[in-house]
C-alpha cells in the first residue's frame, strides 16, 4: 500500500430503508398522530354505514315481502299410518319391545318410538333396518 497514490472507493453506498407505509398502517392512530405534529393534511371521513351489516340488511324489504305473500303451507313428510301400524304389529309378532327392535337395528330407542308414534320423517335406511329385523315388508304395498 505503499505511494501508488490516494484510496478511492470503487463500490455505490448501501442505502437500507423502510418499507413504505401501507394502507393499514397509514390509519394506525400512531401514523395519524405523528403526521398531525409535523403539521401534514389529514383528511377524515365518516363511512355512511360503519358498524352496520348492510348486505344482510339491503334486501330483507324484498324477501319479507315474498314470505308474507307466501300462502302455500309447508310440512315434512310424516311416516303413514298403514307403515306405523305394520311396524307395530310385527314388532309386537316378535315380542320386541321398542328397545330391543332398537338395538337390533343400532338405532335409539327414541327413533323407534318415532315411527310408531307417526312423527319421524322417512328415512328409506331406517325402513330397510326395519324390515330385515322384523323380517316383513313393510314398503311397496301399493
Amino acid at each position: 500500500m505503499a505511494g501508488t497514490g490516494p484510496l478511492t472507493q470503487d463500490w455505490e453506498p448501501v442505502v437500507i430503508r423502510k418499507k413504505p407505509l401501507n394502507a393499514a398502517a397509514k390509519k394506525d392512530e400512531k401514523a395519524v398522530n405523528a403526521a398531525r405534529r409535523m403539521g401534514a393534511e389529514i383528511e377524515t371521513v365518516k363511512k355512511s354505514s360503519a358498524g352496520t351489516n348492510k348486505a344482510a340488511s339491503s334486501s330483507t324489504s324484498l324477501n319479507t315481502r315474498k314470505l308474507d305473500e307466501e300462502t302455500e303451507n309447508l310440512t315434512h313428510e310424516r311416516v303413514p299410518t298403514e307403515l306405523k301400524k305394520s311396524i307395530m304389529q310385527a314388532r309386537l309378532d316378535k315380542k320386541l319391545t321398542q328397545a330391543q327392535l332398537a338395538q337390533m337395528i343400532n338405532e335409539k330407542p327414541q327413533v323407534i318410538q318415532e315411527y310408531e308414534s307417526g312423527k319421524a320423517i322417512p328415512n328409506q335406511q331406517i325402513i330397510t333396518k326395519l324390515e330385515r329385523a322384523l323380517g316383513v315388508k313393510l314398503r311397496g304395498k301399493k
